[in-house]
C-alpha cells in the first residue's frame, strides 16, 4: 500500500491534470454540472456492477472514474461567482464526519451500530434537518429508495423488532392485494407488498436491490443458454411451445449445478 505522502501526490496529480484538461481540451472546457450528471450516474452503476462481480481491479478503475467526476464538479464550481473548490468540499465532509461521530471525537458512548445510526439521525435533526427522510434523494430508484426510507426511520425507532413481525405485514399486504377489486387498488396494494417485502429483507440482512440484480443476471444467463440450445437444434425460441422451452430452461438450470 502507498504512504500518505504518495496518496497526496496522486491526488495532486489528478487535480493538476483536471486543471490542464479544463483549460486545454475542447470537450472538457464545455462540460457543465448538468452535462456531467448522467455520466456520473452511469459511472456509479458501473462501480455497482464491479462490486457485484467482486472484481477488485474493476472496482479500482471505477473508483478512479468517480473521483475524476468529483474533482470535475469542484473545478467547475471554482469558476462560478461565489463558488468553492475541492478543499472546501473536502473540509465540509471532514467537519461533518467529526461532528456526527461524537463517540470518536467527543465524549458520547456508542458501542454498537444501531446506537451510532440513531445518534447520526438525531444530530442531523439538530443541524436543522426538518425530517429524518430529508436526505433521501427524490430521483433514487424506487427499490433502493424504499430500503433507504426504512433504514432511516429505524434510526428513530420506527421499525419492527424482528423479521417475523415484518413477515406478518407481508402476509397482511398480500391478503389486501388479493382482495383488491379494481386496477387502481391492485397497483396500490402491489406497491404495499413490495414495500413490506423490502422491509422484511432489510431486517434479514438482505439487500433487496442486490438480490434482485443477482436474479436478473441469473435469468439472463439461463435465457441466453436457452437461445443457444435452441439455435444448436436449428430452432428459434419463437418457434417452440412453452413446454419445449421449459425443457431447455430446466436444462440451463441443471448445467449451472
Amino acid at each position: 500500500m502507498h504512504t500518505m505522502k504518495e496518496k497526496l501526490a496522486a491526488f495532486e496529480r489528478l487535480l493538476t491534470i483536471m486543471d490542464e484538461l479544463r483549460e486545454q481540451c475542447p470537450w472538457d472546457r464545455k462540460q457543465t454540472f448538468a452535462s456531467l450528471r448522467h455520466l456520473t450516474i452511469e459511472e456509479t452503476y458501473e462501480l455497482a456492477d464491479a462490486i457485484l462481480d467482486e472484481d477488485l481491479d474493476e472496482i479500482r478503475g471505477e473508483t478512479g472514474d468517480l473521483m475524476l467526476h468529483m474533482v470535475f464538479y469542484a473545478r467547475i464550481a471554482s469558476e462560478q461567482e461565489g463558488g468553492w473548490d475541492i478543499a472546501d468540499s473536502l473540509n465540509a465532509i471532514c467537519d461533518k464526519l467529526v461532528s456526527r461521530h461524537p463517540h470518536i471525537y467527543g465524549d458520547v458512548k456508542a458501542d454498537d451500530e444501531e446506537t451510532v445510526k440513531a445518534n447520526w439521525e438525531a444530530l442531523k435533526l439538530k443541524e436543522g434537518k426538518t425530517s429524518v427522510l430529508a436526505g433521501v434523494p427524490k430521483s433514487l430508484a424506487s427499490l433502493v429508495k424504499a430500503y433507504r426510507i426504512q433504514d432511516k426511520v429505524r434510526g428513530v425507532g420506527f421499525d419492527f423488532d424482528d423479521p417475523g413481525r415484518a413477515w406478518e405485514k407481508v402476509d397482511e399486504e398480500i391478503g389486501e392485494l388479493q382482495s383488491a377489486d379494481d386496477a387502481s387498488a391492485e397497483a396500490e396494494e402491489f406497491g404495499d407488498v413490495l414495500f413490506a417485502l423490502i422491509n422484511w429483507a432489510r431486517l434479514k440482512g438482505i439487500n433487496p436491490d442486490e438480490a434482485l440484480e443477482r436474479t436478473n443476471r441469473k435469468f439472463i444467463r439461463r435465457f441466453q443458454h436457452m437461445e443457444r440450445a435452441a439455435g444448436a437444434a436449428g430452432q428459434g425460441l419463437n418457434e417452440m411451445s412453452l413446454a419445449e422451452m421449459d425443457v431447455l430452461w430446466n436444462q440451463a438450470k441443471s448445467d449451472e449445478r
